[in-house]
């Protein structure tokens, strides 16, 4: 009887122990989708991608368009129809596109030639994004992020990439698992810290975000971290629910440090296009946004969205996802960004 006892004792033992291997390894595989963890530099798609080649599918989208502008015969007014539809089709924004039209249209700019056409585009896409679209920068640390965003926009993967680039400067970061809500929220973020290096402050499951946050801040300072990345929560059951949980945790957050959070990060899937702007609008006045991150962009033919974003909303887009490696998470600049999805399929600007 002893042993028929301890057989079974010893059963349910191993039976656990193979549960709990199980339970890891679907929560690794989790952290590799796309909220998630990325495949490890080297693994899959290299690091470090190329403007240019991030962009491409929107590049050809649109070199597409612009070549049916200048179609065999068309007046110049069939040529600003088939401009607005090329932009449009980017997912630049109809307002936005209509702005850049009727500007090319009342200076009688842009149907010269398609490289004309390029320069003049060049000129009104850059006149309506940011120059000023870096992070923010403090002298007393810790500098405190929050990071805010829908479930699958990328914004458990921004907070790894973010906390990597950090640490690649030399800073010593430390993470806040905000997200008490989501199933396997907290465990996906242990994993990006366990893969950056980098500590995770997390409570259970269901635990009061604003608290996690609190606890995660005064850690940052009492262990002397140079900043303090917080993820919060991406849905909960109405929209208006998530908002006031919000509004608490940047109140709460007060309390922690005052002055903080100094940056509020929102993060949208370039992926779903116009979309991204409703999602912008609902966040933009609850936590004070001071910058956009686009992840996505490189499986994406709508890269116009970052234009209609600054343009719409005025927000500067702070960061742009061009990938799955771990410096794939590039800082945004207008320029090489406008030039590559102007950029002729050679690779060129002009035609």
């Amino acid at each position: 009887m002893f042993e028929s006892s301890w057989i079974i004792a010893l059963l349910i033992v191993v039976v656990g122990t193979i549960g709990a291997l199980a339970i890891r390894n679907v929560l690794i595989g989790a952290a590799r989708e796309p909220d998630a963890a990325p495949l490890p530099i080297g693994e899959g798609e290299p690091a470090g991608v190329s403007m240019l080649s991030g962009l491409s599918r929107t590049s050809a989208a649109l070199a597409a368009g612009l070549a049916r502008v200048f179609l065999k015969d068309s007046s110049d007014a069939e040529r600003y129809e088939a401009l607005e539809e090329a932009l449009i089709g980017a997912d630049v924004g109809v307002r936005t596109t209509l702005e850049i039209v009727e500007g090319l249209r009342a200076s009688g700019t842009g149907t010269g030639s398609e490289g004309e056409l390029r320069e003049a585009l060049r000129v009104e896409l850059l006149s309506r994004m940011a120059e000023d679209t870096a992070l923010i920068n403090r002298d007393e640390a810790p500098l405190v992020l929050l990071v805010v965003g829908v479930n699958g926009s990328g914004k458990t993967t921004t907070i790894g990439k973010l906390a990597h680039r950090y640490k690649q400067e030399g800073k010593k970061v430390i993470l806040a698992a905000g997200d008490t809500f989501r199933a396997g929220a907290i465990e996906q973020l242990q994993v990006w810290g366990e893969r950056v290096g980098v500590p995770v402050v997390a409570h259970q499951e269901g635990a009061d975000p604003a608290a996690v946050l609190f606890d995660g801040i005064r850690a940052g300072i009492s262990r002397g971290m140079d900043v303090v990345i917080c993820d919060t929560a991406g849905r909960l059951q109405a929209q208006s629910q998530l908002m006031d949980e919000l509004g608490k945790v940047v109140r709460v957050m007060d309390k922690a440090l005052p002055g903080c959070p100094h940056e509020v990060l929102l993060v949208l899937d370039a992926t779903i296009g116009q979309n991204a702007l409703s999602q912008a609008r609902a966040f933009k006045d609850v936590v004070g946004a001071t910058g956009i991150v686009l992840t996505k962009l490189d499986g994406t033919a709508r890269g116009g969205v970052v234009v209609a974003v600054q343009s719409e909303m005025g927000l500067p887009v702070k960061l742009i996802g061009l990938g799955e490696g771990m410096d794939d998470l590039r800082t945004f600049e207008a320029a090489p960004f406008v030039d590559a999805m102007l950029a002729h399929p050679g690779g060129s600007l002009h035609s």
